[in-house]
């Protein structure tokens, strides 16, 4: 298991300045707009260390101070602090519809997104070739004050971390492929890789319906299938191999379809994207679109039995996971978010009837906040994450700030 990306506490020891610059960079990162004042009582540094590291941060060009409009509030107002959006990262998410490309700014502020639909499943060559000119078109609208650290790649299958290697990506059909390498090559920045449920679990935490909760439980549904991620009291489940969450390689009871695996009965073949548009006789959607596409097509019995069936096997799969987890909240993604908002009472009831009460009791189900942005905002914040632990490091690197690195 690995640290999820919080704030930490400071330390007062003048050693470990670069902690302390890492507990404010991060601090403003995930909470943009905090006060002087908040950030001394989040992070337990006393008030002139916090302006001495703010100075610092707004010196290399990753924070900016705002002074707060006139109040009528005793005592002078604390100054608020920013993250600098124009510091930002190339975020990417290959599917088997389409490859997801957007530049992602401190903050979690996506700044532009791009969707390039295939009628294939792509290559490795085709996705890193898209995904390099559409880096370089993006480069050009963003302008030259706009600086790329690096590149976070969220994919949907099996990935080592060390090296950034995809194992299995079964879906898009690739094998052994050493895809950080291929990126960081082409793209000409550092690329870091990993598992699309994994990065959509740490966003979530950080920046949607799971911030401030220590026992998180994700499961997204995509065009590649379903995955997940947990995190247990405040750490992200990783597994002794990094393989972690695949929630959708779990059992359930009735199913008999072969799954990709080798097994029968998986919970992706039988609550699926592609089953419920081939009741609603579509081929592909855009998933930002399927809340809308759904409630056209909602009052078609076809539509609505698959509905009704895909909830109820769903119960079954959460029931299961609140009593391995015991989760204070289940946040549903993707597909399976736009499935819940057509009759949030019938899931919420079958999960009430499939679990255990004393362990369900306290749980709640909510759907994802970040919506489309959420593969994009999470593959960002591991491409941040060098940055965020040690801001100093690129001064050095620069020679003069961030700003330089342009």
């Amino acid at each position: 298991m690995s640290r999820t990306l919080a704030t930490g506490r400071g330390s007062r020891v003048d050693a470990t300045r670069r902690h302390n610059l890492s507990t404010i960079l991060t601090a403003v990162h995930h909470h943009p707009g905090m006060s002087r004042a908040e950030l001394t009582r989040q992070t337990g540094l006393n008030r002139s260390t916090v302006g001495v590291l703010v100075a610092e941060l707004v010196e290399l060009g990753l924070v900016r101070e705002i002074a707060p409009a006139e109040h009528a509030s005793r005592g002078r107002p604390s100054p608020h602090v920013y993250p600098r959006t124009d510091v930002s990262v190339l975020a990417v998410n290959p599917d088997l519809d389409a490859v997801t490309i957007g530049l992602v700014g401190l903050g979690g502020t996506l700044h532009r997104r791009v969707r390039h639909e295939w009628k294939h499943a792509p290559t490795v060559a085709e996705t890193v070739e898209v995904v390099t000119r559409t880096f370089q078109e993006l480069r050009a609208e963003m302008g030259p004050e706009n600086v790329v650290l690096g590149a976070g790649v969220a994919v949907p299958g099996l990935i080592r971390s060390e090296g950034s290697f995809v194992v299995r990506a079964p879906h898009l059909d690739w094998t052994d492929v050493p895809l950080g390498d291929l990126f960081a090559k082409s793209l000409g920045v550092p690329v870091v890789i990993r598992n699309d449920a994994r990065v959509a679990t740490i966003a979530e935490s950080v920046f949607g319906a799971g911030r401030g909760v220590r026992d998180v439980v994700y499961i997204n549904g995509s065009p590649s299938g379903i995955g997940g991620g947990a995190v247990v009291d405040g750490i992200t489940l990783r597994g002794h191999a990094g393989f972690g969450g695949e929630l959708g390689h779990t059992t359930v009871a009735g199913g008999k379809e072969q799954c990709h695996c080798g097994r029968r009965g998986c919970l992706e073949t039988e609550v699926s994207l592609a089953r419920l548009l081939g009741a609603m006789g579509r081929d592909s959607v855009d998933l930002v679109d399927l809340d809308d596409e759904l409630a056209r097509s909602g009052a078609d019995p076809a539509t609505r039995a698959e509905i009704q069936r895909q909830l109820g096997v769903l119960a079954g799969a959460i029931g299961n996971v609140i009593s391995v987890f015991n989760p204070e909240l289940v946040v549903l993604a993707g597909f399976l978010g736009s499935l819940y908002a057509t009759a949030p009472a019938l899931l919420d009831n079958a999960v009430a009837k499939d679990s255990f009460a004393q362990i369900w009791a306290g749980t709640r189900i909510e759907r994802a906040q970040l919506g489309g942005r959420v593969h994009l905002v999470g593959a960002a914040e591991l491409a941040f994450l060098p940055l965020l632990r040690d801001p100093a490091s690129y001064a050095r690197a620069s020679g003069e700030g961030v700003g330089s690195l342009a």
